[in-house]
């Protein structure tokens, strides 16, 4: 998995952390729990924050 796979992103994501409201996670820890899921495979360096505001936008519409 690698950062343009967002969808994919938030669907591992929503299955990993169930009881987390993605509205109130901060890109530290969003950025840190992608790098975690055991099939994210890309560098780390190779994400910004409209990478992560996409990754959480898609989290936020997997979770409703």
């Amino acid at each position: 998995m690698k950062w343009i796979d967002i969808t994919e992103i938030a669907i591992q994501l929503a299955e990993t952390h169930p009881d987390v409201d993605p509205a109130r996670v901060n890109f530290v820890d969003l950025m840190n729990w992608v790098k975690a899921l055991p099939e994210f495979t890309d560098d780390p360096h190779h994400c910004g924050e409209k990478v992560l505001e996409a990754i959480q936008q898609a989290w936020l519409d997997e979770a409703e």
